[in-house]
C-alpha cells in the first residue's frame, strides 16, 4: 500500500480529545493480536497484566520544552515564534508567523529579543537570540508556551498545559522535544511501580521530537516522502539491555512511534556494521517506515490513534499489517475511542 489514499479515513470532530484521561492510566486501551487479529478493550493500567515477566518496555524520555514564543515588532504588530531545531549558540531554526522579513528585530520580553535572519524556503526561518544556554532555557521556560498540536484548545494556565503535554518520565537532562512522544502520556508512577514488579525492565532511549515526525505526507506515492531529521540516543547500558533481551528471545515493546524510530535506527546502523552491538548510539535519523519494511528489533508496539494521511498511521501499519491497522481505526471509532495526543491508545502484539 504505498498510494497516501490508502492512509485516509473520516473521523468524527468530538473524537478528538482535548485534554488526557484522569487519571492518565485510565485511559482506553484497545489490545490487538497480530497474529490472530483478536480484539479486546481494556483500561490502559491493565497493560501490566498484557506484559511478561523478562519483557522490556522501551520509552523515549525526551522532555518538551515551550518552544512556542510570542512577540512583537517595534510596529506593535503580533509575531509568533516556534523554535524548531537549535543550531548553534543563539541561533535556531524556526517557524516564524506574521508580516516579517530578514533584519526585522522582535521583542519577546524585557530585555530578551529575536533577530530573523534570513528564510530558508522550506518554511522555516534562520533566528538569532540575545541569548544561549542555560540563560536562554531560563528565559523560555519563563515566557514559552508549550507546543500543542492545532487540534487542541489550549487549557486554562500555561501550567496546566505543561503538566498535561509531558510524560512522567521526561528527563530534565533530555529536554529538545517540541511535540510530545504522545503514547508515553498514559503512563503514571504507580501504573510504572506495577510493570517493573511483573518482572519488565523499563529501558529509557531518547529521540527529541521534531515537527516532521507528526507533519502530513504530501507525496501521492508515499515512497517519495522525505522525513526531517531528529536526533536519537541510546545509552550503552540501555543498548545492552535491550539487544540481550533480543538474544534471548525476549519481547523488546516500543512505547510510542519515536521510541520504534530509535530502536530501528539502530538496528539498521547493528545490521550494516556501523555499530557494535550492545554499543552506545548517538545519531540524526530520518528513517522512514511505511509497509514493506523488515523490523530489525521491536516486538510490540503501544501508540496512540494517528491522524489521517500521516507517516505514523503507515509505520503502524508496517508493525500490524494494512489491513488490520485500518480495521482497527475503523473499530475504534465505531467504539467511540478518543483519537490524537491526547486520545486513547492501542497496543499490537
Amino acid at each position: 500500500m504505498l498510494s497516501l489514499i490508502d492512509y485516509d479515513y473520516i473521523l468524527p470532530r468530538e473524537l478528538i480529545a482535548q485534554e488526557p484521561a484522569k487519571p492518565r492510566d485510565h485511559a482506553r486501551l484497545l489490545c490487538v493480536n497480530r497474529q490472530s487479529g483478536e480484539t479486546r478493550h481494556l483500561r490502559f493500567d491493565a497493560l501490566s497484566d498484557e506484559l511478561r515477566k523478562g519483557d522490556v518496555l522501551v520509552v523515549n524520555d525526551s522532555k518538551v520544552f515551550p518552544a512556542r514564543l510570542i512577540g512583537t515588532k517595534e510596529s506593535g504588530g503580533r509575531v509568533e515564534i516556534f523554535l524548531h531545531h537549535h543550531l548553534s549558540e543563539g541561533r535556531w531554526e524556526c517557524l516564524v508567523g506574521g508580516r516579517i522579513r530578514p533584519g526585522l528585530k522582535i521583542k519577546l520580553s524585557n530585555k530578551f529579543e529575536a533577530s530573523l535572519i534570513c528564510d530558508q524556503g522550506d518554511g522555516t526561518w534562520l533566528v538569532d537570540f540575545n541569548a544561549n544556554g542555560a540563560e536562554f532555557y531560563k528565559i523560555i521556560e519563563r515566557i514559552g508556551h508549550m507546543p500543542l498540536p492545532p487540534y487542541i484548545t489550549p487549557g486554562k494556565s500555561k501550567s496546566a498545559d505543561r503538566a498535561n503535554y509531558q510524560t512522567v518520565y521526561a528527563d530534565d537532562a533530555h529536554r529538545g522535544s517540541v511535540a510530545a512522544p504522545t503514547a508515553g502520556l498514559h503512563f503514571t508512577e504507580r501504573l510504572l511501580k506495577k510493570i517493573r514488579e511483573r518482572g519488565v525492565k523499563v529501558v529509557h532511549v531518547t529521540l527529541h521530537v521534531g515537527l516532521g515526525t507528526f507533519a502530513g505526507v504530501k507525496s501521492e506515492d508515499i515512497r517519495k516522502h522525505e522525513m526531517h531529521s531528529e536526533l536519537a540516543m541510546i545509552s550503552k547500558s540501555s543498548a545492552r539491555e535491550i539487544m540481550k533481551a533480543k538474544s534471548e528471545g525476549r519481547r523488546v515493546i516500543a512505547v510510542g512511534t519515536t521510541a520504534c524510530r530509535v530502536l530501528e535506527s539502530y538496528g539498521q546502523a547493528v545490521a550494516k556494521n556501523e555499530l557494535a552491538m550492545g554499543e552506545a548510539y548517538e545519531a540524526w535519523t530520518s528513517i522512514f517506515i511505511y509497509p514493506g519494511y523488515k523490523f530489525q528489533v521491536i516486538d510490540g508496539l503501544i501508540t496512540n490513534f494517528h491522524l489521517p494521511k500521516s507517516s505514523l498511521i503507515m509505520l503502524v501499519s508496517a508493525f500490524a499489517g494494512y489491513e488490520k491497522t485500518m480495521a482497527t481505526y475503523q473499530l475504534a471509532i465505531a467504539e467511540k475511542y478518543r483519537f490524537y495526543s491526547y486520545g486513547d491508545a492501542v497496543i499490537f502484539i
